[in-house]
């Protein structure tokens, strides 16, 4: 465990919750244009709102075998990189335009906050978990295929957390950091070790190994550990439907 903390305070630029809606056309022969269902819309709210420990009140997931789950009850994601993808893209990307209940502000990435990572939010106290893995729904909610590859393979990916202790929280809160256990463990890195890294087994064993690491990304690294799982299984979570006929 570190010695000390860091002094880090972290800002909302939003705070957003959505519920499942049925979305696409019924009749539509374009593959991104056919019928899905997500939560992936988010409104942001203005007053306080319940955090318990799997969402906040009038949030939702539409795939709970994927999505949702103690530890993946708050999803961020870092508005600095907002700038990246409109400029990129070409598209007038805002908050809440990757399905995120939490914009964060202040410059903070992946790069800056570890697994294990918990904060004071409001009333609550929550800790990341895991690095999101960017699903197909990203891809088609823009209408751009590999969009969630290139998620991806840039990193720029947010993060989950779970919910230590409920309550209270407002989109006007800051996130206070209250301890670091795992300072070796960067969101950043977690990705690389996942993504990148992947034949080195030795560092998937030690990222497994993280006590603070979600159970599903635990069950990843440990399979690729054994050898149950291969080292690349990412395709079918990326595309999905997406790759119809």
């Amino acid at each position: 465990m570190a010695d000390s903390v860091p002094a880090i305070s972290v800002p909302l630029i939003s705070l957003r919750v959505g519920l499942p809606q049925a979305l696409g056309a019924p009749n539509a022969t374009e593959v991104l244009n056919r019928p899905w269902t997500s939560a992936i819309y988010k409104q942001a709210v203005a007053e306080p709102v319940w955090l318990d420990a799997l969402n906040l009140a009038g949030d939702a997931q539409a795939d709970q075998r994927n999505h949702g789950g103690p530890d993946q009850a708050l999803c961020a994601y870092p508005a600095v990189h907002y700038t990246y993808w409109a400029e990129r893209l070409g598209l007038p990307l805002a908050a809440g335009s990757f399905g995120e209940n939490l914009t964060i502000g202040g410059n903070c990435t992946e790069a800056d906050v570890c697994i294990g990572d918990v904060f004071a939010f409001g009333e609550a106290v929550v800790q990341i978990s895991q690095p999101r893995s960017p699903c197909w729904k990203i891809a088609r909610r823009w209408q751009l295929p590999l969009f969630s590859q290139w998620l991806q393979e840039t990193g720029f990916t947010g993060w989950y957390l779970r919910v230590l202790q409920p309550g209270l929280v407002s989109p006007t809160d800051v996130l206070h950091l209250l301890e670091r256990p795992h300072p070796e463990w960067t969101v950043a890195r977690a990705n690389s070790a996942k993504y990148e890294q992947r034949h080195d087994r030795e560092l998937i064993a030690q990222l497994a190994a993280c006590p603070a690491l979600g159970e599903h990304w635990r069950r990843k690294m440990q399979g690729r550990t054994d050898g149950s799982l291969p080292l690349n299984d990412d395709a079918n979570r990326l595309v999905g439907p997406n790759a119809g006929q």
